[in-house]
């Protein structure tokens, strides 16, 4: 293993950013890159936060885009109400009102896991907003979505009973067991450090209700996602047990004009590309994004 950080300190990502007041939440929001750039939005996935995207955000800046990245309500450093009923259409819309809030029109879109579910959403609403689309490593059909035995505890009647009992050492012991390339200690820290933060992994039965709306909305989203009708890259880490090769197997079936980049290795790449692989990732979005 590669103890050399793939992440900068959380508080160094977080300085370069602004909670700002969102559908009357204070909502997390960074911008990078110059502000005549072709605009990309980047989502996260459960239970990190925009953090996560740390690591790929240089290259897209160099490549002349404007990063729009943000903590959904619930992560990272957005507000974590305790009593909210979280769901993905209130996600996608806080996306739409910060795209509003810092002059986004038509954006490039990156979604990773929980974001899956949003920018399905998203594109559910208004495909022609989004000017091409990235997905990794998300639950894009419900059916194949395979949750470890954490998630499925959490999301179960004695989630809010084991929710508070969460430690980093847990969090790293499940974020292990859907990696394919192990990250190292600090960065395992800066994660917990994220999904932790004013008590957030208490927040996991509540958030976890995605899985249930993801059955509601399956034949919404899953037009959307196929029938979306601009550029589409997969960029995917098959190893991922959650959702690896079994939905890339599905995807290549019913989007057969997609481009794919599978994270192969050796050693295959788990369920976050974008920390197992920064250097592939980056690479591909440049690619794909960069006019």
């Amino acid at each position: 293993m590669n103890d050399t950080p793939v992440l900068p300190p959380l508080d160094q990502w977080t300085r370069a950013g602004a909670r700002v007041p969102v559908g009357g939440h204070e909502v997390f929001v960074r911008q990078d890159g110059p502000e005549d750039g072709a605009p990309v939005t980047l989502l996260h996935g459960f239970p990190t936060s925009s953090h996560d995207w740390a690591p790929v955000v240089p290259a897209l800046v160099a490549a002349g885009l404007r990063v729009t990245t943000l903590d959904f309500l619930g992560f990272g450093e957005s507000d974590k109400p305790r009593r909210h009923t979280y769901s993905i259409l209130d996600q996608a819309t806080l996306v739409e009102d910060v795209w509003r809030r810092t002059g986004t029109g038509r954006t490039a879109l990156v979604a990773h896991d929980y974001g899956v579910s949003v920018g399905q959403e998203l594109l559910a609403r208004d495909p022609s907003r989004i000017t091409r689309m990235t997905w990794l490593n998300g639950g894009l059909y419900p059916d194949l979505h395979r949750p470890v035995p954490t998630q499925r505890l959490l999301h179960g009647p004695l989630g809010p009973l084991l929710a508070p009992l969460t430690t980093r050492r847990r969090f790293a012991a499940a974020l292990r067991g859907v990696l394919g390339r192990e990250l190292g200690a600090a960065d395992v820290r800066e994660l917990w450090a994220a999904a932790s933060r004013a008590g957030g992994h208490r927040l996991a039965p509540r958030l976890l209700r995605y899985i249930d709306e993801r059955r509601d909305q399956a034949g919404r989203w899953t037009a959307a996602l196929e029938e979306y009708p601009g550029p589409v890259l997969f960029v995917w880490g098959p190893a991922d047990p959650i959702s690896g090769a079994h939905v890339l197997a599905r995807v290549r079936t019913k989007i057969p004009r997609a481009s794919v980049v599978e994270l192969a290795g050796p050693p295959a790449v788990g369920h976050y590309p974008q920390l197992e692989d920064p250097q592939a990732v980056a690479a591909a979005l440049v690619s794909f994004l960069a006019p």
